[in-house]
């Protein structure tokens, strides 16, 4: 029995040409519905600027200071009026060279001096050398942002936000930056309300991360720093001010040969909560006293042996210790002057070390619920004082008060992620 395969008919001729019609035009919709993500300029200034930040335009006002410079004052005009949502100004990896200014401005727009186009961004330059500069880095290939880099370009797109990098905390910190080593990067959304600039956002220990974001951190209760107080660090883990430092090798020999602190009592002081305070000095060589808060829990034989150890550094040094009440040892140099020393709190489970007066009362500190750490300081007193890092930006230097806090999210091994919240009290 032979079988024959018998061609189907083809379809009418106007159901040929729907379908063929359809097989074009839904792709094509599709594309028109859901584009490829244009080219950003953000996406290849993010990697070259140490801090880039955005900023509302408000057209009925006069143009920043920062456009006048950059624009000269009838450019910053004309352009400024025609800006509708955000600008920005960002530092490249040396600071002391200026802000760069970056705006959207007409394709046909003629090029002001120092200026270049960065795809759907102008950047102006503070001086020749610095758009030369940028220029040879953004000819660099770069892969896209991923993770912290592009969540952070879109908050830059969408409003009022700051990113940062290493780089950026090097300069603003100096000798304090590798007590903000989990902060290395990370970006902030911020938003105003009176008189105080409050932020949310995350940060890194590491560039480049590629973690989920973590949940968001409750912006923290104004309380404000008792009077007479400077500034406190409170945190779940002294760890958080030890690792940048012990990442040193001279660090970590000095404070074993020199003090007696070797790997055991090391490993044991970074696991204690802690906190930190500075308070101002009235009169004498000190301009402020600090103090370090330690709750020892079990470790008190084990301090008490590195106490002993760190009695024989001292008198080594020329130091000489006093016992004016007990659980108190001071120590003062020999012109007289106390250099500090430590005190066992009732019941021996804290520890107090201070450098400076001996402290004569202990402000009360909210404690901590959702965060791992807070940091409360006055920054306009300090700064008076010479206590404050220059390179700050002049926004903190000034304010009254200033809280962030910071929550640890890293959820696989050798991951340092930190969700931030904040206020500033500009008053």
């Amino acid at each position: 029995m032979r079988l024959t395969l018998r061609r189907p008919p083809l379809p009418p001729l106007p159901l040929t040409l729907l379908t063929t019609a359809a097989l074009v035009c839904i792709p094509a919709a599709l594309l028109l519905a859901f584009p490829r993500r244009s080219a950003s300029g953000f996406e290849r200034l993010l990697p070259v600027a140490a801090l880039l930040q955005s900023f509302p335009v408000e057209p009925s006002q006069a143009p920043p200071p920062l456009w006048r410079q950059r624009l000269g004052r009838a450019g910053a005009a004309r352009l400024w009026a025609a800006q509708r949502h955000l600008w920005w100004q960002f530092w490249g990896a040396h600071g002391d060279a200026g802000a760069f200014l970056a705006l959207r401005a007409p394709a046909n727009l003629p090029l002001p001096a120092n200026s270049l186009r960065v795809d759907d961004l102008l950047v102006v330059a503070p001086d020749p050398l610095a758009r030369q500069l940028l220029q040879q880095q953004l000819k660099v290939r770069r892969r896209p942002p991923r993770g912290l880099a592009l969540r952070c370009v879109q908050l830059l797109r969408q409003g009022q936000a700051v990113h940062w990098s290493a780089g950026a905390v090097a300069q603003m910190l100096g000798p304090l930056a590798p007590l903000a080593e989990d902060l290395e990067e990370g970006c902030l959304q911020l938003s105003s309300q009176g008189t105080v600039l409050r932020w949310q956002g995350e940060a890194d220990a590491s560039e480049g991360s590629l973690a989920d974001q973590p949940q968001p951190l409750s912006a923290p209760a104004a309380q404000p720093l008792p009077a007479g107080q400077w500034l406190e660090l409170r945190g779940r883990s002294l760890d958080l001010l030890l690792r940048g430092l012990l990442s040193s090798p001279v660090v970590r020999q000095s404070l074993g040969q020199t003090y007696g602190l070797g790997p055991g009592p090391l490993r044991l002081l970074q696991a204690m909560p802690f906190q930190l305070r500075l308070q101002p000095v009235a009169s004498g060589p000190y301009r402020a006293g600090l103090q370090l808060q330690l709750e020892v829990g079990r470790g008190v034989t084990v301090l008490e042996t590195w106490l002993a150890d760190l009695s024989r550094a001292l008198r080594d040094q020329g130091l000489t210790e006093s016992h004016p009440v007990a659980g108190l040892s001071a120590w003062s140099r020999e012109d007289g002057s106390l250099a500090g020393g430590w005190r066992w709190l009732p019941g021996r489970q804290q520890l107090l070390l201070f450098l400076g007066p001996v402290p004569t009362s202990l402000p009360l500190s909210p404690p901590l619920v959702e965060a791992s750490w807070r940091l409360r300081l006055r920054p306009q007193p300090m700064a008076k004082a010479g206590l404050l890092p220059a390179e700050l930006p002049p926004v903190v230097r000034r304010s009254q008060q200033l809280v962030l806090v910071g929550r640890a999210a890293g959820a696989r091994p050798g991951e340092r992620q930190s969700a931030l919240a904040g206020q500033l009290d500009l008053r």
